[in-house]
């Protein structure tokens, strides 16, 4: 039988330095990813750029495979958390503003750490609590669905499910491709105004 992989923390730190043991870990299994790649990062390695021992990794994470879902997760919480705010500020504006503001905060979500999320996407297994991998990409969907169920009297498609999933998607591979082809297209308003043009044409004109 095929070696289970554990894939939930120990222990959660409560102290401010436990706290900050697992942040260092944390921050340390971000940057091997994004230089060495997943196959490659390993718990010595982690321990060793973290600067903490081999022990104290283990006190708190029993596998690299933890510490990779542990990873995801704050990442997956920190994108959201972005776009969740944003578009509670303009929740109420027209859909051609509150457009324009989802394709600012998911650019500004995705400019968080790009190149981990990268990694992430394409390197990480689906593994037990690995899969919280997509799980991003699942609750953007879900906060663009109830988008436009407040929109639903200024836009075209009826089937939400599938609009939501359209510009979830089409807003992914955009932000992806320029970031890593064409940053400066990120820091660029025409960019912005381009996505929204596209989007907006889709919801109205469907």
């Amino acid at each position: 039988m095929p070696r289970s992989i554990r894939t939930k923390p120990r222990k959660h730190p409560k102290q401010e330095r436990s706290r900050e043991t697992v942040e260092a870990i944390l921050t340390a299994t971000a940057h091997i990813l994004i230089k060495e790649g997943y196959d490659t990062a390993s718990t010595n390695k982690i321990a060793e750029r973290a600067g903490v021992s081999i022990g104290s990794l283990y006190q708190y994470f029993p596998s690299k495979e933890a510490i990779v879902a542990t990873l995801i997760e704050h990442h997956a919480q920190k994108m959201i958390s972005v776009i969740e705010a944003r578009l509670e500020l303009v929740s109420d504006a027209p859909l051609e503003i509150s457009l324009r503001e989802l394709v600012k905060a998911c650019v500004q979500a995705n400019a968080i750490n790009p190149n981990l999320h990268k990694v992430l996407i394409e390197q990480v297994p689906r593994v037990g609590q690995l899969e919280k991998v997509t799980e991003v990409e699942k609750q953007v969907t879900a906060l663009i669905r109830r988008y436009l169920e407040e929109k639903r009297d200024q836009i075209q498609p009826q089937n939400l499910d599938l609009a939501a999933f359209i510009l979830a998607h089409t807003l992914e591979a955009l932000i992806h491709a320029a970031a890593l082809g064409e940053p400066a297209f990120l820091v660029n308003e025409q960019f912005e105004q381009e996505v929204t043009t596209l989007l907006l044409r889709y919801l109205k004109c469907n």
